[in-house]
């Protein structure tokens, strides 16, 4: 699996990934817009947690009564996340795989997919398999939030385009982690989704993201899907 050892790596020794066990603040927000926006019962959904980690917004999803599957790379991570579900006493089915690979679902089996700063680290041609698989597996109508990394207005971001560039556009290497990610202009992002996806929502928002214990400024684009 491409770049599998720099997240094992990572998850046994973490320089970027939190220990945080509560979900994350954007996932919070996306579930309270399908409730209020589109009128979404946040029970008995089957959702797909592509990325999963440690299981932080899994684990959540499956406390609200919902069948969770999460994909993970990181066969450390998996372990951590299916010892938070025990502890929690959730049921949730963690796979380890690339989700730039075929995902082992059904079509049209699940409600909600979410893609929280994942999908960045794909190459080109595992992006295209990502998206036919999530359209794939996405029922009509069904919804997927995206976090992606935003370029535009991120001094960070261009300056390691200009560094550090990758082998493809718009993508630099972490020196440090020796991983490499896309970052994307609003119009790039729109184009990537717009194919399978109509846009719901689309804004930039600022992080601090912490590595090695020094705070970098970062921007990350929010996306909010409905399957055509």
């Amino acid at each position: 699996m491409p770049q599998e050892s720099v997240w094992e790596k990572e998850y046994r020794h973490p320089q970027l990934v939190t220990k945080n066990d509560k979900p994350q603040k954007d996932v919070l927000r996306f579930l309270k817009f399908l409730r209020k926006n589109e009128g979404v019962e946040l029970e008995g959904l089957a959702i797909l947690d592509l990325g999963s980690g440690t299981g932080r917004n899994a684990n959540y999803l499956a406390k609200l009564g919902n069948n969770v599957t999460g994909i993970e790379i990181s066969k450390t991570a998996i372990g951590l996340a299916r010892e938070r579900a025990r502890e929690d006493r959730v049921k949730v089915t963690y796979l380890q795989r690339s989700m730039g690979q075929s995902f082992p679902l059904n079509d049209t089996s699940v409600d909600l997919i979410f893609d929280v700063i994942s999908s960045n680290s794909l190459n080109e041609s595992e992006r295209e398999m990502y998206l036919a698989e999530c359209n794939r597996v996405l029922k009509p109508g069904g919804y997927m939030f995206v976090k992606a990394l935003c370029k535009d207005g991120d001094k960070n971001a261009k300056a390691l385009l200009k560094d550090h560039p990758g082998s493809e556009p718009d993508t630099y290497i972490n020196q440090d982690m020796g991983l490499t990610e896309r970052v994307f202009s609003r119009d790039d992002l729109s184009a990537v989704y717009k194919r399978y996806f109509s846009i719901l929502l689309m804004k930039s928002k600022t992080n601090y993201s912490r590595f090695k214990g020094q705070s970098y400024k970062r921007n990350f684009w929010l996306v909010f899907l409905k399957k055509i």
